[in-house]
C-alpha cells in the first residue's frame, strides 16, 4: 500500500544525484520540510510526503504500525526514484519509520540522515504517556496536546512567528491520525540493533538544546554506527530544521556533497 497522496517533488531527476526524501516529525506534516525544498533542491531533487494520517494524507485505511508505514514510504518512493540513490532523512517521527526503512527495505536506502530522533523503543513511562495523549485527544480534539507540545519542539531562541507557524501545523491535523501515530510511536521496536550493522553514509544531526532527544542520546547513537557524523546545531531544541535552517542545510549539503555527489555510486562502509 502505498501513501494516498502524491508525494511532491522539488527539483528535476535529470542524471545521477540522489534523491533526497524528507520524513516529517509529530505532530506536524510535510510542511515543515519548506526550509530545506527551497534550499536544496539545487544539489538534489528533493521528495516530502506527509505520513499516514498527516497533512493531506487523510483516507488512507490507517496502519498503527510504523513498519506498514515503511512499507508504504517505500512503495511510494520507489515509484519516483527508480533506479537512482535514495537518501533518507528523518526528523523524530520521521527517524523512526527511516530506521524501520533500514530494517525492511535496505536496498531502498543508500544514505541515511536521522535528526533528533532516537533509535530505542519506548520506556513504560513513556507508553503510559502516549496512552494518556491517545485518551486527551480523543476527548478534547488536538489543541491541548499541541498546547502541551509546543515548548517541548522549539527552544528559547524560537521567535513567535515561527512558534505560530508550527502550532498552526499542528492544529491543522486530524485526531484520528494522530492517535494512530501515538499508538504506532508506543509499539515501534527497538531499533537500536540495526545501528552498527548500517554500513552506508550516516549522518546524526541534534539540536543542541533539544530536551526530547538530547544530544547525549545522538553522540551515543552515532557512536553505534560506523563511520556515522555527528551534528550539533546551536541555538536549536527539538525541530533543528525549522530553528536553524540555514546551519541544517549547509549540514546537509556538506553530507550530500561529499558522500554522494561527485560519484554515482554512494560509498560503502567496510
Amino acid at each position: 500500500m502505498a501513501i494516498d497522496v502524491e508525494p511532491v517533488l522539488y527539483g528535476e531527476i535529470t542524471d545521477h544525484r540522489p534523491l533526497l526524501l524528507l520524513l516529517h516529525a509529530f505532530p506536524l506534516d510535510s510542511r515543515m520540510w519548506r526550509p530545506q525544498a527551497q534550499g536544496l533542491a539545487h544539489l538534489a531533487p528533493v521528495l516530502t510526503l506527509d505520513l499516514p494520517g498527516f497533512g493531506k494524507s487523510r483516507e488512507v485505511a490507517l496502519p498503527k504500525s510504523l513498519d506498514a508505514w515503511a512499507d508504504a514510504v517505500a512503495e511510494t518512493t520507489s515509484e519516483v526514484a527508480g533506479e537512482r540513490p535514495v537518501v533518507v532523512a528523518g526528523l523524530s517521527m520521521g527517524g523512526y519509520v527511516a530506521l524501520r526503512l533500514i530494517a525492511r527495505h535496505r536496498d531502498l536506502v543508500s544514505g541515511l540522515i536521522l535528526a533528533d530522533t532516537r533509535s530505542g523503543n519506548d520506556h513504560q513511562e513513556v507508553r503510559t504517556a502516549r496512552d494518556e495523549a491517545i485518551t486527551e485527544v480523543a476527548a478534547d480534539g488536538i489543541e491541548p496536546l499541541a498546547q502541551s507540545m509546543l515548548p517541548k519542539l522549539l527552544s528559547e531562541h524560537c521567535g513567535q512567528e515561527l512558534a505560530d507557524a508550527v502550532h498552526t501545523i499542528m492544529l491543522d491535523q486530524d485526531p484520528i491520525g494522530i492517535m494512530a501515530a501515538l499508538t504506532a510511536m508506543r509499539d515501534r521496536p527497538d531499533s537500536s540493533n540495526l545501528l552498527p550493522k548500517t554500513n552506508i553514509p550516516v549522518l546524526v544531526i541534534v539540536g543542541a538544546e533539544d530536551t526530547l532527544t538530547p544530544p547525549e542520546e545522538s553522540e551515543a547513537m552515532a557512536a553505534a554506527i560506523p563511520g556515522a557524523r555527528l551534528a550539533v546545531v546551536p541555538n536549536s531544541g527539538h525541530l533543528t530544521n525549522l530553528e536553524n535552517p540555514i546551519v541544517f542545510n549547509e549540514t546537509v549539503a556538506s553530507f550530500l556533497k561529499d558522500e554522494f555527489l561527485f560519484s554515482y555510486e554512494p560509498k560503502r562502509r567496510s
